[in-house]
């Protein structure tokens, strides 16, 4: 059996290879306010969807000619679903001096798993100096040293 981290690896690997393991929508509701939408694949579980929803509340935030963020309301939800596909049953046996005795092995099928984990965060934006916004998040320091890229790039579309 893999290692957990293997299969972690192994799985964000392919959806390095989708390139689309998670993904957001921004919704603004005012000016300054807006909400974040996302959805992220399995591997990434609920803190995979968190981080993906955080870095794009960020990234919203600098589109929008803000600074820094701070979020009013959350949800999440975990739509993960696991399914058993039929396996197979394979049976020998044998004849002899009119007795039969056979044996029957069955093998599982293989497990889908399938949905997805969803985040949901309500932001209210600020710019530097307004009231408020020493409580916010810098949005700029919430994507790092690359935050120009990502702003660029407009979406996160992995949670690795």
């Amino acid at each position: 059996m893999l290692s957990k981290s293997i299969r972690v690896s192994v799985l964000a690997a392919t959806c390095a290879a989708l390139s689309a393991c998670a993904g957001s929508n921004a919704i603004r509701t005012s000016a300054n306010t807006a909400i974040i939408q996302t959805r992220a694949a399995p591997v990434c579980g609920g803190f995979g969807a968190a981080k993906v929803a955080q870095q794009q509340a960020a990234i919203e935030t600098l589109k929008a000619g803000y600074d820094r963020y701070m979020i009013l309301d959350a949800a999440s939800a975990n739509n993960v679903r696991a399914t058993q596909l039929p396996g197979q049953y394979h049976t020998t046996g044998m004849v002899s001096g009119g007795f039969y005795s056979g044996t029957t092995t069955y093998t599982p099928g293989p497990t889908m798993v399938y949905g997805t984990h969803d985040q949901a965060f309500a932001i209210r934006m600020f710019r530097d100096g307004e009231a408020g916004s020493q409580q916010a998040v810098s949005a700029r320091q919430t994507l790092g040293d690359k935050w120009q890229e990502k702003v660029k790039a407009g979406a996160v579309r992995t949670c690795t």
